[in-house]
């Protein structure tokens, strides 16, 4: 098999007529790769991709690119044609370069750009500035680019030039994520977990309908939080945004966001403590089980 892709978490390979991918135990936030590996990580990530594409088959039939996972930690699927530059409304069978974002609570980069003005909290709904953890009155649907050194926001305009796809389609695809996010809300609502937000990636299959494509509904592309610490008033970060907040309270995310803005050197992300990667570690075996209900 050939490596054609190293990515920030996965090694893709040309495997014939499909791709095979296979989980690393590799970590990234704010676009960085962290220097530390944690133990088990792409197992979990693999096995509740998995999980969570058979379910959205099983329930609704919405078509993803998964065939079939040969081990623990890959996953056979289906192979599309990749244009970083930007998609065409009259192609199929591509990936559509862009990300899908969804969020149903305020938190992370979205309470960032209120508090920086960015993002009028009016225009989401609110009637004075919301705090995190506050329910959004409508979820919040946003498109950033995908092969861009860092992610950026768009527009619809912008969104649909780059991925080649029309208003109509872009809203064919929120529906998609919408009914995707209701099977993961009612599946988790028995396991003591809150669905806060969450990245979805799609191709344009044959006759130009959305496929879901590389992974979502795990502790890398989505936000959980405990239910329970919820109703009693403390957020409990149940996924990767436990070690952003890691990095936000050592001072490297503000040094970091500032020579960005600045246009100047970024800082090299440092590693993580020991006592930190066994702690996340942990986190994606327990999710895994949270999520899926099935055992490690």
């Amino acid at each position: 098999m050939e490596l054609i892709r190293t990515g920030k978490v996965k090694e893709v390979y040309n495997d014939g007529d499909v791709l095979l991918f296979r989980f690393t135990d590799k970590i990234s936030v704010f676009d960085k790769i962290i220097p530390n590996k944690i133990p088990d990580k792409g197992e979990s990530l693999c096995r509740t991709s998995k999980f969570w594409f058979e379910k959205i088959k099983e329930e609704r039939g919405i078509q993803s690119h998964f065939i079939e996972c040969p081990s623990k930690t890959e996953m056979k699927v289906k192979k599309f044609r990749v244009n970083e530059s930007g998609g065409s409304r009259i192609w199929i069978n591509y990936l559509i370069p862009l990300e899908f974002v969804m969020r149903y609570y305020v938190a992370g980069t979205l309470m960032d750009r209120i508090k920086k003005g960015k993002i009028d909290f009016k225009e989401l709904g609110f009637r004075s500035t919301p705090k995190i953890g506050d329910e959004m009155p409508e979820p919040l649907f946003e498109m950033t680019t995908k092969f861009e050194k860092t992610d950026r926001p768009l527009s619809f305009e912008e969104a649909s030039q780059i991925g080649g796809i029309s208003r109509e389609e872009i809203y064919e695809i929120k529906e998609t994520i919408l009914n995707i996010d209701n099977i993961i809300a009612r599946t988790i609502s028995t396991r003591n977990l809150i669905h806060a937000d969450g990245k979805k990636e799609f191709a344009m299959g044959e006759g130009r309908i959305p496929v879901v494509v590389d992974t979502f509904g795990t502790a890398d592309e989505d936000r959980f939080w405990d239910r329970e610490m919820f109703s009693n008033g403390k957020i409990v970060e149940l996924s990767k945004e436990s070690v952003r907040q890691y990095y936000r309270s050592s001072g490297y995310y503000d040094l970091l966001y500032s020579a960005r803005e600045a246009g100047d050197k970024e800082p090299e992300i440092t590693p993580l403590p020991e006592k930190i990667v066994k702690e996340t570690s942990a986190l994606y075996r327990e999710m895994y089980s949270r999520l899926t209900g099935l055992k490690w």
